[in-house]
């Protein structure tokens, strides 16, 4: 083991002798829309972003899943084309075309060829700007969304995502919303129109174009295409949510599961968080990488799972630090015990001066290999930098703010946000094999059945 990581460090090494975000430039159009152009020649491919402001946080009360379910019609009639008439256009063109909504916005992610650029931009902001919503459409989507909620019970690596974000969030936070048959039950085709005429509009809208392209030739095509828009509201977020936390405990019963999947979470950091780069390397080694505190416990060494993380979470509003794997049911305990055994050992001990230097190597060789190599990356950072208010800095200062993590601000950051109370648990197995075990782990527990409907929020 030491002999991987040892060959690992040396491999990120080679590759991080400087860190450099491309030239870009940014502008804004007079009705509000946001527009970053950033050339890279290589490969003639042109990436297209466009980021619809408000995601998740945007939803309204009770009415979760209408972000990512809007996301999904957008491809299925528009003011130019059907359904059938994109998708063959689409395929035609050998273009890309993915829609998805996260905590923060609504992603459309288009990609093509270098020649087929005005072509695919065109249909990139009719889908965002001229969705037609067809009733037929929105019923299938719908009825799809419904389905895929009611399967992921029988998932359960999907499923405890879904009870996690509901009790350690809360109803109240706006990523304690978790979509469910409810929900999704509430929303129909004037929602979804009220919706897009509330968020899709130019002050919440920001283009990225990142690819071989000329770039006087993108602006005005972008400026005929999204400068028309409806400049509309800005999106406000909302100033601040906490999420419930605290020390307590869900049991999820699947009385037919023979292994127990869990999290153990307690409160992390924003993505604009001071302490961000530094949080970084200590769960890079508590268990962001395969050669991890985590997966060497839980899984080399002992062979209770197959794999062993600690999750770091960086939304606009801090979200959650959490240790993730799952057991056979009867090392339930076991397993749990060792998870709480290495963040007790991180806590009190914290880190080694070679296990830093370990992480700092590390995230310095695959930082730029998981950002910055294609297109669509350079598209996603600069994303990243108009929604959180970050600057170039965040990519240029990166090797900067790594060497300037010393032995006492890591071992400080340990224990800030790797503690060993007031944590959250989500378990999900077979609850008549493990309730007496789990309920050691917080004062107070509370017990769902899988089946019933809903995530237990």
């Amino acid at each position: 083991m030491r002999t991987l990581a040892i060959g690992l460090v040396a491999v990120a090494l080679a590759g991080a002798a400087e860190i450099r975000m491309p030239k870009f430039s940014r502008e804004v159009l007079p009705n509000g829309v946001v527009l970053y152009t950033m050339p890279k020649p290589s490969v003639p491919l042109v990436s297209i972003r466009v980021l619809v402001k408000g995601g998740v946080e945007s939803e309204p009360a009770g009415l979760a899943g209408i972000s990512t379910a809007t996301a999904q019609l957008l491809r299925t009639g528009t003011a130019k084309r059907t359904a059938t008439q994109f998708s063959t256009e689409l395929d035609g063109l050998g273009g890309s075309f993915v829609a998805a909504a996260n905590e923060q916005y609504v992603l459309v992610a288009t990609e093509f060829l270098k020649k087929d650029f005005a072509a695919g931009l065109d249909m990139t902001a009719d889908a965002v700007l001229h969705a037609t919503f067809p009733e037929a459409e929105v019923k299938k989507v719908l009825a799809r969304s419904i389905d895929a909620v009611k399967g992921q019970k029988d998932n359960p690596q999907a499923a405890i995502g879904q009870y996690f974000k509901a009790f350690y969030y809360g109803v109240g936070h706006p990523y304690g919303q978790t979509p469910d048959e409810a929900s999704l039950g509430r929303i129909d085709r004037s929602k979804i129109v009220e919706y897009v005429k509330r968020m899709y509009t130019g002050r919440n809208i920001t283009v990225i174009v990142a690819g071989d392209f000329d770039w006087s030739a993108v602006s005005a095509a972008v400026r005929e295409s999204f400068g028309k828009a409806s400049a509309g509201t800005t999106w406000e977020w909302a100033k601040d949510a906490k999420p419930a936390g605290g020390a307590r405990l869900l049991l999820v019963d699947k009385p037919d599961a023979t292994q127990t999947y869990f999290r153990i979470a307690q409160r992390g950091i924003s993505r604009t968080d001071p302490d961000r780069t530094a949080v970084l390397l200590i769960n890079t080694l508590f268990g962001g990488r395969f050669t991890s505190m985590l997966n060497d416990a839980l899984r080399v060494n002992s062979g209770l799972t197959y794999g062993a993380a600690s999750t770091l979470d960086q939304h606009r509003l801090p979200g959650a630090t959490s240790i993730s794997t799952y057991t056979r049911t009867e090392t339930t305990e076991q397993a749990m015990d060792m998870a709480l055994a290495q963040l007790k050992n991180l806590y009190e001990k914290g880190i080694t001066a070679e296990q830093l230097a370990s992480a700092k190597a590390y995230v310095k060789g695959t930082y730029p290999r998981q950002t910055l190599e294609t297109a669509d990356q350079l598209a996603a950072m600069l994303g990243d930098m108009e929604i959180f208010g970050l600057n170039r800095g965040e990519v240029d200062d990166l090797l900067s703010r790594i060497d300037a993590v010393t032995m006492e601000r890591a071992n400080a950051v340990a224990k800030r946000y790797y503690q060993t109370k007031d944590l959250t648990f989500v378990v999900l197995g077979n609850a008549a094999k493990i309730r007496e075990t789990v309920k050691k782990y917080a004062p107070v527990m509370q017990e769902v059945k899988a089946s019933a409907p809903g995530f237990g929020s």
